[in-house]
């Protein structure tokens, strides 16, 4: 659900020198904060072995809609299906993020892109919309780099310049959804047409995000990641 919370981040990013990523990872080591890390013996294998059963029969379940989805965007714009972006993943560590693309292929574009952007195709629209774009982010969850609920998976960018008291939360493993993820999900509205977004961003949006995805990380259990992912599903399918 990443892409359509708050402002959208699937935009490409902005060519970077080479040390952001171990400057980022150095702020992350350089963090602390009082969170256990996911409770009673057994939690974080339960855990994963959800997310690996979870995110396997998704992608069976929406290979036929994927195909779909394949076919318009390829139809709809040259460029390729999948769109990919280095992300933060657990202890400051780049991974790769896949996502179905949304935008004209080609363009460069800020860490931060406004939600009418011009760059985003009708097919990506509706993508969008209905999250189905994220639906690659399956494969990040069956390979490890991601789970199926936690933290935001931030772009490296954003990263390197979040708040000394946000930065802990960069330690743990990003989720397709959460907390944070569901409740700010429509955030943009709140945003102030002439206010300078990555600052906006920064400073407001990202420490209410930290403290939501906090009452997850509080008590990573199985019982609190199932109703995470009702409370996802519950939002995707209820009506516009």
């Amino acid at each position: 659900m990443d892409a359509h919370v708050a402002i959208d981040t699937s935009g490409r990013p902005r060519r970077r020198r080479g040390g952001r990523l171990a400057d980022v990872r150095r702020g992350v080591r350089g963090s602390r904060h009082g969170l256990g890390q996911g409770g009673r013996s057994g939690v974080g294998g339960l855990r994963r072995a959800c997310d690996v059963c979870v995110a396997t029969l998704g992608l069976v379940v929406s290979a036929p809609l994927l195909g779909v989805a394949a076919i318009a965007i390829r139809r709809s714009s040259p460029g390729p299906v999948l769109f990919r972006q280095q992300r933060v993943g657990a202890g400051g560590q780049p991974f790769t993020i896949l996502k179905l693309r949304t935008m004209t292929d080609g363009g460069d574009g800020p860490d931060l892109t406004a939600r009418a952007d011009p760059r985003v195709t009708r097919v990506g629209s509706v993508l969008r919309r209905t999250s189905v774009d994220e639906l690659p982010q399956l494969v990040n969850v069956l390979r490890g780099e991601m789970t199926l609920v936690g933290p935001r998976p931030e772009t490296v960018g954003l990263a390197e310049r979040y708040p000394t008291d946000c930065r802990w939360i960069l330690q743990y493993t990003p989720g397709l959804t959460g907390p944070a993820q569901i409740r700010l999900r429509d955030s943009r509205v709140l945003r102030p047409a002439a206010s300078d977004p990555e600052r906006w961003y920064l400073e407001e949006v990202v420490p209410r995000r930290v403290a939501l995805d906090a009452t997850f990380l509080r008590a990573p259990t199985l019982r609190h990641t199932l109703n995470v992912l009702v409370q996802t599903a519950v939002y995707l399918l209820r009506p516009a």
